[in-house]
């Protein structure tokens, strides 16, 4: 003879994940939005060679900012920091790297 579980105990439930707050919602669009008015910059950059004006040290704290945020946003499972800090990532070591490179043209 086959034992089941009690009614509504044969499985536990997947819960879905809790709906983002409208906070949530205007910090994932800040997100976005600041990462596209940095596109320019990394354009500047890459494409104009022109990185004057542009500091190594700011762009560098930036970078390590980032990467702290990614660490704490991936232990506390929050898809809100991490994600958006994997984007500044991208884009602090383009600028990052690209004032490197066009001082060494120089």
């Amino acid at each position: 003879m086959t034992m089941l579980p009690p009614a509504g105990h044969a499985h536990d439930a997947v819960k879905a994940p809790p709906a983002a707050s409208g906070l949530e919602k205007v910090l994932r669009s800040m997100s976005v939005i600041t990462m596209l008015m940095t596109v320019p910059q990394v354009y500047t950059v890459w494409v104009a060679h022109n990185a004057s004006g542009v500091s190594i040290a700011s762009w560098g704290t930036y970078l390590v900012s980032a990467c702290l945020w990614l660490v704490y946003g991936v232990r506390k499972k929050d898809k809100t920091i991490y994600l958006a800090c994997i984007g500044w990532i991208v884009l602090d070591v383009a600028i990052v790297v690209g004032v490197i490179a066009a001082d060494r043209m120089h």
